[in-house]
C-alpha cells in the first residue's frame, strides 16, 4: 500500500465504478423515493452496504476464475463491449423501477437490482484489480458509497463533461487489451511471437526514434501493443454504435 502504483490502481477501480454505476445509483434513488426521509437515508445506506459486500464476493469469484485459461480472453472481449456501450446514449425509464413502501422492501429492491445490473462492473473491476484482494476491497468500499452519496452530482458531472466518459471507455479498452494479453493461454503465444523476428523488427523501429527496446528478449511490449489495440477498438466500435444510435433516434416515427 506504500507504493504509488497501488493507489493508481485504486483510482482506476473507483473511476471505473463511478462510470459504470450511474444506473445502479439511479435504481437506489428510485427504490427509496417512496420512503419517509429518515427511512430513505437508511434504505440508501443499507442498500449500499449490501451492494458493497455482494460485489466484493462476486468480483473475488470472477477474479479467481480469470486465472483459468481463456477466461481472461473472454473477460477482455466482454470488457471491450462494455466499454464501447458506455459511449452509446441510453434511454432512461424511471417507471421500470418500482418504489418501495417500507425500508426492507427498498433494501431488497436495491440488492436484487445491483446483482442483476452489476455484471459489467464485476468484470471491469476484477480486470483492474488483477487478482489483488486489498485493491478489490478498498476500491469497492470507497467507490460504492461515493456513488450512492453523490449519484446526482456524478451523473450531472458526466453529462456536462462527456470527455470523462470517453476517457473512462479508453481506460477500460486499455485494461481489456492488457487482460487478453495476460491470459495463460494467450501470453505464451504472444511472447513467442514478439521474441521472434516480429519483436526484433519492432525494436529496430523503436530504436530509430530513440526509444529503448521493449519486445525482444522477453519484454512486456506485447502487452502494451494489445492494450493500445484494445483502446483503439473500443473507441472505434463505440463511435460507430453511438453514431448509429443517434441516427436512429433522429429518424421520424
Amino acid at each position: 500500500m506504500q507504493q504509488p502504483a497501488f493507489w493508481v490502481a485504486v483510482g482506476k477501480i473507483i473511476w471505473i465504478n463511478v462510470l459504470l454505476s450511474g444506473d445502479n445509483a439511479l435504481v437506489i434513488a428510485l427504490a427509496c423515493r417512496g420512503l419517509e426521509p429518515r427511512q430513505r437515508l437508511w434504505g440508501m445506506i443499507l442498500g449500499a452496504a449490501a451492494a458493497v459486500i455482494l460485489r466484493i464476493i462476486f468480483t473475488g469469484i470472477v477474479a479467481t476464475l480469470m486465472e483459468l485459461p481463456y477466461l481472461k480472453l473472454v473477460g477482455g472481449l466482454a470488457l471491450m463491449v462494455i466499454a464501447a456501450k458506455l459511449l452509446v446514449p441510453e434511454n432512461e425509464d424511471e417507471d421500470a423501477v418500482k418504489s418501495a413502501s417500507h425500508l426492507w422492501a427498498a433494501v431488497q429492491i436495491v440488492v436484487v437490482a445491483d446483482i442483476v445490473m452489476s455484471l459489467d462492473n464485476v468484470i471491469a473491476v476484477a480486470a483492474a484489480a488483477n487478482g489483488s484482494v486489498p485493491l478489490l476491497v478498498l476500491g469497492l468500499a470507497i467507490s460504492v458509497p461515493l456513488i450512492v452519496a453523490g449519484a446526482a452530482l456524478i451523473m450531472a458531472l458526466l453529462t456536462r463533461l462527456p470527455i470523462l466518459v470517453w476517457a473512462g471507455a479508453a481506460l477500460l479498452g486499455w485494461i481489456a487489451g492488457d487482460v487478453i494479453a495476460t491470459d495463460p493461454a494467450v501470453h505464451p503465444m504472444l511472447q513467442r511471437f514478439f521474441d521472434g523476428p516480429a519483436g526484433a523488427h519492432l525494436d529496430a523501429l523503436l530504436a530509430t526514434f530513440g526509444v529503448a527496446p521493449h519486445f525482444g528478449g522477453g519484454g512486456h511490449g506485447g502487452e502494451t501493443i494489445c492494450a493500445v489495440l484494445g483502446l483503439i477498438v473500443v473507441l472505434v466500435m463505440g463511435s460507430i454504435w453511438r453514431k448509429r444510435k443517434l441516427q436512429h433516434a433522429e429518424q421520424p416515427r
